[in-house]
């Protein structure tokens, strides 16, 4: 077995372009490192509808160079056998760690090809590569960036022509034709030859944002400001001072890019810690808001002065700022269908609803949510929002922090705040309080137990409350295709369980709806709700054995 290990890893080690995992890999041979060996090349890293994600490091089970040239000659192969010979496909990334080496390998892949490359200036963005893929005509896109995972992780986002991700059939086409791709030096990697684009096209992105914002809109909210470590500064700062805002106030530590991320255990805002820096900025500060994106700045965090919070300042769920922005573009007549996907919180829909809007639900992501018809606006509880579509099909943290801050803006006019705007929304459609059962793992295989576990035995009531209907999502819905996750319906509540798609944790997903008939009974509607969600979290996690 451990030969069979030396093997495998010398014949990798032979062709791997990079001089850093060269030495990696020799260093694990050197001393016969088994346990490692085996784990590097237990496998390949799987290319599916996130593209490709996973730690930094040598072996097909890690991101490198070597498996980045191979998911690009496969995705050219792809192309080309979709009559694309000769387009173009445009190529982002963010300032992680090998980011900038995978998008010129990229680059290079695509011209060796026949395909016409172009890449961004520099790190920039997610969604301004989004915007591009449209804006520049492109048959395909591809960002390189882990979002917001740990330091050591990169990863490979695929669009196609139509600026949105790729979703099946695609994703397995174009894994069946990475895994046809030979030996790497079979890969034509031409020195040159692909474009690099230039301060235009982000220009022509930040013109774009301005399309978000309603024409002589107050613009007066005051912002603090965080990238989390990550791309968003420039871009963000230079659409607010376009539009008229305040300039923001950046949160110094974390305003430059730097892949160790060095101020936070996660670069997510959502991580326990994450804003603990924004929090001290704006108590020194005191603006209206913070806003905060995620590394690649497709995500937009909001937290919101509450004198009722310990620090006095809270941060908002996905789902609020959710039914925030659809309010907003209610009320500024927005017409077209709103969509989220089925982990979020069926506010939406009962906004669309009583506005007389379209509505979808979808499965998680926005590649699926950008290809509803007629999308007006999506969002996702995790952070992501679509405001734009028909400049970005993706997720855009940086549209969506300037529609908040216009609805702060709007609502600080009038003397009121984002609190009294949710408080609102309670009354007249019932609390919507949501909450997540998160568990973090290091052996995959509790995932699988778990959703073993609670199809076997599914629960018959969660915090008192009776399951009226309990649905294996992997055998599809009328309006859903197949995906691996348990939906349960309760008097009052919803219960969603599904494995990650993008990291190694399990998600639980959970809603109760608490009827509000005054505002004086505000406070004890959020109080029941809170008492239901921690009985449900605490009897699904006995339910799932986690």
């Amino acid at each position: 077995m451990q030969h069979d290990l030396i093997a495998q890893a010398s014949t990798w080690l032979a062709e791997d372009p990079d001089p850093e995992t060269r030495d990696e890999l020799a260093a694990l041979i050197e001393a016969g490192d088994a346990q490692e060996l085996a784990a590097r090349f237990a496998g390949t890293l799987q290319f599916g509808t996130a593209g490709l994600r996973g730690e930094l490091g040598a072996g097909p089970m890690r991101m490198n160079r070597s498996v980045v040239i191979r998911a690009a000659a496969g995705l050219a192969a792809y192309l080309k056998a979709q009559g694309e010979e000769g387009g173009l496909v445009v190529i982002g990334y963010d300032a992680r760690y090998k980011s900038e080496d995978f998008a010129r390998d990229t680059a290079a892949v695509m011209t060796g090809a026949g395909l016409r490359a172009a890449v961004l200036p520099r790190p920039l963005p997610t969604p301004v590569l989004a915007y591009a893929i449209r804006h520049l005509g492109a048959v395909a896109g591809v960002e390189v960036t882990a979002s917001h995972n740990p330091p050591r992780d990169n990863g490979y986002k695929v669009y196609l022509g139509d600026g949105s991700q790729i979703v099946p059939p695609a994703d397995g086409e174009i894994a069946a034709a990475i895994a046809a791709v030979g030996p790497l030096a079979g890969v034509v990697r031409p020195e040159d030859g692909w474009q690099t684009l230039g301060e235009d096209v982000l220009d022509a992105y930040l013109a774009r944002t301005d399309a978000v914002l309603a024409a002589g809109s107050p613009r007066t909210a005051r912002t603090v400001y965080t990238a989390m470590h990550g791309v968003g500064t420039s871009v963000l700062t230079a659409a607010f001072a376009r539009a008229g805002f305040p300039a923001p106030v950046l949160v110094a530590e974390q305003a430059e890019p730097d892949p160790a991320f060095p101020t936070v255990a996660f670069p997510n805002p959502e991580e326990p810690g994450a804003m603990d820096l924004a929090f001290a900025t704006a108590r020194r500060a005191a603006p209206d808001l913070i806003i905060a994106n995620d590394p690649d700045a497709d995500r937009c965090a909001v937290a919101v002065p509450d004198t009722a919070t310990e620090g006095g300042w809270r941060m908002l769920r996905g789902d609020e700022v959710g039914a925030l922005l659809a309010a907003h573009l209610v009320e500024r007549g927005a017409t077209g269908v709103f969509a989220e996907s089925i982990v979020s919180s069926s506010l939406l829909g009962r906004i669309a609803e009583k506005a007389g809007l379209g509505y979808e639900e979808t499965l998680t992501g926005f590649k699926w949510i950008a290809r509803v018809d007629g999308l007006r606006y999506g969002y996702e509880e995790a952070l992501g929002y679509c405001v734009d579509p028909e400049g970005v099909r993706d997720k855009d943290g940086i549209t969506a922090a300037l529609l908040v801050a216009e609805l702060a803006s709007v609502l600080k006019e009038q003397g009121r705040t984002l609190l009294d705007l949710l408080d609102d929304l309670a009354l007249v459609h019932g609390l919507h309080a949501t909450d997540q059962l998160s568990v973090r793992v290091e052996d995959l295989s509790v995932i699988a137990n778990a959703m073993t576990r609670l199809r076997e035995q599914p629960p018959t009531a969660l915090a008192g409350l009776a399951v009226t209907s309990a649905e294996d999502l992997s055998q599809g819905t009328d309006r859903l295709p197949p995906t691996d996750g348990l939906r349960y319906h309760l008097e009052g509540a919803r219960v969603i369980v599904r494995p990650s798609g993008t990291e190694p944790k399990l998600k639980c997903y959970l809603e109760v709806v608490v009827p509000v008939a005054d505002t004086a009974r505000l406070p004890a509607a959020r109080a029941r709700g809170a008492e239901l969600l921690a009985g449900i979290k605490r009897d699904l996690a006995a339910a799932a054995g986690i």
